[in-house]
């Protein structure tokens, strides 16, 4: 879900940047193309994922042993969109430097590692809202 946020929002409706803005500048149509056509890949993979997702989240409701609570539902899908961005923000932004969080700004380093802390702020509280969540589960119990 992380990666259709960052896709839709960043790449599409704020335009910041687009999957290898950094390395080829969407100012002419061809270039514009070309990272469209890579933005699309970067859509189908994490349209692919999230499908994956679904599909063992749909065979883990079936478990007995499943913990299934609301908190741990939202804290899991926010701890998915926090890996996603801290693991496509090292590597597409930091290590191939592929694009930056803002390409059109003065200070790209200070947006890349903004998106890197707030992403990790994001793993911590939930991680928290999971482990709060299992607890609450295992509470309610029987015996």
């Amino acid at each position: 879900m992380g990666g259709f946020v960052d896709g839709i929002v960043l790449h599409q409706i704020l335009q910041w940047h687009q999957m290898l803005s950094a390395k080829l500048p969407p100012d002419t149509l061809l270039n514009k193309e070309v990272n469209m056509f890579w933005d699309g890949i970067f859509h189908a993979f994490t349209w692919l994922t999230t499908a994956v997702g679904i599909g063992l989240l749909w065979r883990l409701i079936y478990r007995r042993d499943a913990a299934l609570s609301n908190r741990i539902f939202v804290g899991g899908l926010f701890f998915g969109f926090g890996l996603f961005n801290v693991v496509e923000g090292l590597i597409d932004h930091h290590l191939l430097k592929l694009h930056n969080v803002r390409e059109i700004s003065e200070s790209q380093g200070l947006w890349n590692w903004g998106f890197i802390l707030v992403s990790l702020l994001m793993l911590a509280g939930s991680w928290l809202a999971i482990q709060k969540g299992r607890r609450d589960v295992h509470r309610q119990l029987p015996g």
